[in-house]
């Protein structure tokens, strides 16, 4: 990813289009790439970089004057913010969340919500943060 990814002024069309391109590659390897490795951890890893890109097309760091908002906004914060939502989705599939809303019939809602709990999938999000930390720490 190219360092103004994690500038102190971000661009959030530039986040857009990691966004997108992120989401691209999760369907292909969701679609295309066999059970195993790239699948069943690549593809979890990649989720929470996707995910905070996603809050950083959403939610600038700075407004329009160049001023700095609200810290939690700030890349360590909103990063550990998709870590833990990343983590509450897999304690959800651990206690059937989908089950319990109703919605278990719904195969949308098996797909984006999950149906297993897997701790490996735990290790893989912690992976992603790690990747977004080290890539916000080398660029600060």
């Amino acid at each position: 990813m190219p360092v103004h990814l994690f500038s102190r002024r971000p661009d959030r069309k530039s986040f857009l289009i990691y966004a997108v391109l992120l989401f691209i590659i999760e369907v292909l390897i969701a679609r295309f790439a066999p059970p195993g490795f790239i699948r069943g951890f690549v593809g979890d890893v990649l989720v929470v970089i996707l995910l905070f890109c996603m809050a950083r097309t959403l939610v600038p760091v700075v407004n329009a004057k160049g001023e700095s908002i609200n810290r939690f906004w700030h890349t360590p914060w909103l990063a550990l913010a998709v870590l833990l939502f990343a983590f509450a989705i897999e304690f959800g599939q651990y206690w059937g969340l989908v089950d319990k809303l109703g919605l278990g019939g719904n195969r949308l809602a098996r797909i984006v919500i999950g149906s297993h709990f897997d701790p490996l999938d735990l290790l893989a999000y912690f992976v992603g943060y790690l990747i977004l930390m080290g890539l916000y720490w080398k660029r600060n």
